[in-house]
Formats: structure tokens, C-alpha cells, sequence
């Protein structure tokens, strides 16, 4: 084999945001790309091969999204930096890349030709892919390629990501990429004016090329007609009440779909499961070792994985408005809606990423550009409901409202909105007091609206789904395990007394009943089998309470008695500062108080939970509204912190952020208890 084809080509994927990098890079490397950060930094780094055969594998390092390489902010500092060779991507070497492939939005050539000028100063060999050629032909005569070409002095390959048109030729014109004869003036002045001759001359040759007569009159029509659109929708998208409005109709219609579409996947995958016990107490019968294989592990595994299809679906459905270039709107309502709080729409971003997880969210602060105000934006962004927190949700609400997704999604919703006025809130106190400031004002650009990507919605789904199974897969599993052994040993033979004496109950109630007649024989039936349902809770929970985990749920429980919380629940809360997930996984393997929990269902299994005198539900409404209001607003993250602790620059923010987090949530949820009793 020749050096050719074994050779792997480095080239930069770079351009302006909302240019479609990040579709072009999953259509041409598909789950083939990794994700990291770039050495040193906090910016995210995607890293795919993609080739042909008998030429040259094209390893492509997505860049972050920026609209100048001089701008001083960290993304800009990044390209400079991968450019020039000083750094890399993680897996690639640290030299200059052998091509860079500039992403531009045919719809809106000029603005987007000047980064392509100051990528060709630094005579790198250069291809410009020429993104969204579907929408320029819709919007009336997309650029004139051949044109273009030949005043950048670069090869020009008009495509479309999302469809993967023209990925072939863009794919080979990396591999023979060249450096371009047309150097554009050093000064920004004359780049800017190259800029507009540049674009002028592609419109104005595509438009020599067009039909004249009718086919020209249709197509101007159209772009005529799609931009009446675009304004009609932006002046109900970015008003400040309507604006407002809509977003929360989408958000609302969002957790609305996924109650309503996850619920089939849900129950098939506690099936499966619950099947998967049965099979392993079938096969191993009696014993610790079918004890510990069908509660420490599939019980915990099951009560967490049970919640992936909705943690797939919301980042599915996130990708999807994402794409559409709805958020951009989202962003610019957001900032006339923040700044009395403090903070920008330049935090807006970072604060959606923490829906996600507070670690990116945090990290993406970086863009902001006032100090103080990243500072804000660092301490509230855990505040923002992370995927971690969805599987208590989903539990919580399906608990209060069974078999009501659309009070389900009105409760999720308000999980989430709770979180950000908390956020806000905190962030006023913030601003007011160790972050004194006024917040900047917003520059940004909103990109057309398009046709999202089905494909990359469902990779990004993929990809977090997938995180997600491996964090079940080691932190969650392991965790599970321990909490199996702490709730099974030691071992107690001694009976409960209160159950011996339920059992008492229900024998004397039983005794002669024959003789009565047959309405007050089935009422002494009914009654008997209500003792004996008594006894059998009242019998579980003494075994509990003598374990390992109930002596130190007792232990902790006098802290979350005035929240309603009983010795399991209070389990519950302490193992979910490792992990808040953790939670339906430990009062599946914990709290059931049935060894059948997994057969039965966990939600089931969970609503049955009865206190210590058997009578008394666990999961009362106060309870469970209770827990909801505390999981929305506790810090229950220790990687979270660390990030905080670095971000921020000292521990002292890590500690307040960890204190103020904790004690809110405290507070609010005892207020929430005592005015739901």
C-alpha cells in the first residue's frame, strides 16, 4: 500500500455559527467523531476520519463556531491557536493543519466571506464549502460558484449537510486542497471592502446565469414571499410578551412529548427487566447470590435505565429547535427578560447548556464577557435542571399524577421553571451584592429559519443517551451494589411484634366468620386480608430498619423529618450527592419494602411504600411535592463544584454556591411540606 492512501490528512472544519459545522461533521463521520476539550482549555473538541479509497483518510477537527479569528475571546484564541499549530485536538498532532474547510451559509454570503479572508492571509491550502445551497436556490439565485472561486482564489463546493449533496466532491477537494493564489489587504478596512466585492460579484454572476422571464420573476417572488414569512414569525418570535409566550408553549409542548411518547420504551424496558429478574430467582433459586445479581443489580440498573427514553427524547427534541434557529430567538427574548436580573443574553446560552449539565454550561461562561457577571452566571448555572435530575421528575410526577401526561408536563415544566427563577433570583442577589455590576448589552445575529436535521437530532440523542448508560453502567451500578449490601445485611430472624400482632388481629377477626352471613363473612374477609397486608409491611420494614442503611437512615432522618422525609427517603437524599439519579435507583433497591418490587413495577412498588406503623404512605402528596421542590434547587453534583472551584478561580465560590444551593432547597422544600399538609 502506498504512503497516499495510508497518510491521514488534519483538516480544520471552521466558520461562523449557525453554519451548519456541526451537521456537515456528523454527515460525514456519523458516530465515527469524539468528543473532548482542546488541551489546556475548557473549549469543546469534535474529532472524526472520514475518507475514500485510494486516497488519503481526512481526519476533521471541528472548531468552535466564531465570526472573527481576531476577536479576543477564547473561541477566536482557540483557532488562532489550532491554525498556527501551537495546539491541537486530542488524538491529532500539534502542527499545522494540512487544509482548513471554511463552512459558508450560502443565504448570507457577505457577512460570512470575511472570516474565509482572514483564513486565506494565513496561506493555508483552503476549501470553502458552500453550506445551504437548497435554501439560497429557494430564497431566489444562490451564489455563482465558479465566480466565487476564482476571486477567493480557492476551490468553492456548494453543498448541503443535512442532505448530504455534494459531500463526495467536498470530501475529494480536501483531499487535493491547495493554497489559494488571492491574498486578501491585512488591514480590516480593505478586508471588509474585498468582502463586499467578493459577494457582489457571485450575486451578480449567478443572476447573469439565471432565466430571465418568468423563472426569475418565481424565484424572486419566493425569496420575497419566505422573507414576509421569516418577519412574520420573528414578530411574534422576539416580541417581549409574545415572544415570551410562544416560549413557553414550545417548552410545554416539548415535556408534553416526552411523557406522552416515552411511555412504550418505558414499559418495555421495566419488562425487560423485571423478566430478567425472574429468570436469574428462577435459575440461581434462593440465595444471596440471586438476592444481589436480581436487586443490587438489576433492580438498580432497571429503576434508572427505566428513564432513558425520555432523557433521548428531550435532547432529540432540543436538536430539533436548535437547528430550526428557533433558540437563537429564544436567546434574544431571554435577554430583555435577564437583564433586570443581572445577567445578558450572552448567558443565555451557557445556562441552556446546563439543562444538559451544569459542567459545559459552566464552562461555556468563558463567552461572556464581563467578569462579574460570569461570576453570576458560574453560581446559578446548577440551578438549571440537568439531565441528571430528570429521572426523579419523571418518578416524582408520575407519583403525583398517574397516568396524566399532560399534568405530568405541566409539573415538569414548572420543575424547570422553578429552577430558573430560583437562578434568577440568585443571580439578582449576586449582582446586587458580591458581583456588583450592570450586565452588557447584546450583539448577535439570528440565523434563518431552516428545516432541522432528523439525522443529527437522533446522533446528539444517541450520544447523550449513551453517556448516560455508562454513567448508569459504572457510577449508578456501583453504587446500587452498595446500597444492595447496606439494605440486606445483617441479617435479622427475630420477627416484628407490631406484625405478629396485626397477624393476631387477623386470625380472631377470621375466627367463626363462617357462621356469619354472607355480606358480614366477605367484610371479615376483606378485613383480614387488610391485617394480614399490614402485617406483611409492618414485617419488611423492621427487617429494613435493622440493616446497615436503615441504622443510618435513622441516623440522618431527624435532619429531613420537618420535610417529611422518613429513613429511607433520607437515604435517598444522602446518596444523591454522588449521583441525584441515583435516587429511583435507591428506593428501588432500598425503599420497596417488597422483594417483588422489579415484577411489579417500580412506580408500583414505590406508591405502596408504607412507614414504619404500615399504615402511613411514604410518598404522601406534601412528601412528594416536597422532594420535588428540593431535587429542583439542591447542589447534589461534587464534579460540579470542582468545575466551580476552577472556573471561578477559589473554593470560596464552590463553598457558597454548595451552601446557598443546599440551604434554598432546604427551606423551600420544608415551606412546601407543611402548606401541602
Amino acid at each position: 500500500m502506498s504512503d497516499a492512501t495510508t497518510r491521514v490528512l488534519h483538516v480544520c472544519l471552521l466558520g461562523n455559527p449557525n453554519t451548519g459545522k456541526t451537521t456537515l461533521l456528523n454527515r460525514l463521520c456519523g458516530l465515527r467523531h469524539k468528543t473532548g476539550n482542546f488541551p489546556g482549555t475548557t473549549q469543546e473538541a469534535r474529532v472524526g476520519t472520514v475518507g475514500n479509497s485510494g486516497l488519503p483518510a481526512v481526519r476533521i477537527t471541528d472548531l468552535p463556531g466564531i465570526y472573527s479569528l481576531e476577536l479576543a475571546s477564547s473561541e477566536s484564541e482557540v483557532c488562532r491557536e489550532v491554525l498556527s499549530g501551537r495546539t491541537s485536538a486530542p488524538g491529532t498532532d500539534a502542527r499545522e493543519p494540512d487544509a482548513v474547510c471554511i463552512v459558508v451559509d450560502a443565504t448570507n454570503l457577505e457577512r460570512n466571506l470575511l472570516i474565509v479572508g482572514e483564513v486565506l492571509r494565513r496561506r493555508l491550502p483552503t476549501v470553502v464549502a458552500l453550506n445551504m445551497v437548497d435554501l439560497a436556490r429557494k430564497l431566489g439565485t444562490p451564489p455563482d460558484e465558479a465566480t466565487l472561486s476564482e476571486q477567493l482564489g480557492a476551490r468553492v463546493v456548494p453543498i448541503c449537510a443535512r442532505s448530504g449533496d455534494g459531500l463526495p466532491a467536498l470530501v475529494q477537494a480536501l483531499q487535493h486542497a491547495s493554497i489559494p493564489t488571492q491574498t486578501p489587504p491585512g488591514t480590516q478596512a480593505g478586508l471588509e471592502a474585498w468582502t463586499t466585492s467578493v459577494a457582489t460579484a457571485a450575486t451578480l454572476a449567478a443572476q447573469r446565469k439565471a432565466h430571465a422571464g418568468d423563472t426569475g420573476a418565481q424565484g424572486k417572488a419566493k425569496a420575497k414571499s419566505r422573507m414576509a414569512l421569516t418577519d412574520a414569525i420573528d414578530r411574534v418570535a422576539t416580541h417581549p410578551l409574545g415572544g415570551l409566550a410562544m416560549f413557553v408553549g414550545v417548552m410545554f409542548a416539548l415535556f408534553y412529548a416526552i411523557f406522552a411518547l416515552a411511555q412504550i420504551p418505558m414499559g418495555l424496558i421495566e419488562a425487560i427487566f423485571g423478566w430478567s429478574a425472574e429468570r436469574v430467582q428462577k435459575l440461581l433459586g434462593d440465595g444471596l447470590l440471586a438476592d444481589f445479581i436480581a436487586g443490587g443489580v438489576l433492580g438498580g440498573l432497571g429503576g434508572t435505565l427505566v428513564f432513558l427514553p425520555q432523557i433521548m427524547l428531550l435532547f432529540f427534541l432540543i436538536s430539533l429547535l436548535e437547528d430550526t434557529g428557533y433558540l437563537a430567538r429564544a436567546a434574544f427574548v431571554a435577554d430583555r427578560f435577564m437583564r433586570p436580573f443581572g445577567l445578558s443574553g450572552y448567558a443565555f446560552v451557557p445556562l441552556l447548556s446546563s439543562h444538559a449539565c451544569a459542567l459545559p454550561g459552566i464552562m461555556a461562561t468563558r463567552t461572556i464577557p464581563d467578569r462579574k457577571e460570569r461570576l453570576a452566571a458560574i453560581l446559578v448555572a446548577p440551578f438549571m435542571s440537568c439531565s441528571a435530575r430528570i429521572p426523579v421528575y419523571v418518578l416524582l410526577t408520575a407519583l403525583l399524577f398517574p397516568g396524566k401526561p399532560g399534568q405530568q408536563a405541566l409539573a415538569f415544566l414548572g420543575c424547570y421553571a422553578l429552577g430558573a427563577a430560583a437562578g434568577l433570583l440568585s443571580s439578582l442577589v449576586a449582582r446586587r451584592t458580591i458581583a456588583r455590576g450592570a450586565s452588557r448589552e447584546l450583539a448577535m445575529e439570528l440565523p434563518t429559519y431552516k428545516r432541522p436535521s432528523v439525522r443529527t437530532a437522533m446522533l446528539s440523542a444517541w450520544d447523550r443517551g449513551l453517556l448516560f448508560v455508562k454513567k448508569a453502567g459504572t457510577i449508578i451500578l456501583a453504587i446500587s451494589m452498595v446500597l444492595w449490601w447496606l439494605s440486606s445485611f445483617p441479617k435479622q430472624h427475630a420477627p416484628s411484634p407490631a406484625a405478629a400482632e396485626a397477624r393476631e388481629r387477623a386470625a380472631m377477626v377470621l375466627a367463626g366468620a363462617d357462621a356469619l352471613p354472607t355480606a358480614e363473612r366477605e367484610a371479615a374477609q376483606q378485613q383480614h386480608d387488610a391485617l394480614q397486608e399490614q402485617a406483611e409491611h409492618l414485617e419488611a420494614s423492621h427487617h429494613a430498619a435493622q440493616t446497615f442503611a436503615g441504622r443510618i437512615g435513622r441516623f440522618v432522618q431527624p435532619v429531613f423529618e420537618p420535610l417529611g422525609y422518613d429513613w429511607r427517603l433520607s437515604i435517598g437524599v444522602m446518596t444523591s450527592f454522588a449521583a441525584r439519579e441515583v435516587f429511583a435507583s435507591t428506593m428501588a433497591v432500598v425503599a420497596t419494602g417488597k422483594d417483588d418490587a422489579e415484577d411489579e413495577g417500580v412506580l408500583r412498588a414505590i406508591k405502596e411504600l408504607r412507614r414504619d406503623d404500615g399504615v402511613t404512605l411514604v410518598f404522601t402528596t406534601a412528601t412528594a411535592w416536597s422532594l420535588l421542590v428540593y431535587y429542583v434547587l439542591a447542589m447534589q453534583c461534587l464534579p460540579t463544584l470542582a468545575v466551580t472551584a476552577r472556573e471561578s478561580g477559589h473554593w470560596k465560590w464552590a463553598v457558597l454556591q454548595l451552601v446557598w444551593m443546599c440551604g434554598l432547597a432546604y427551606l423551600g422544600a420544608m415551606v412546601v411540606y407543611w402548606v401541602a399538609r
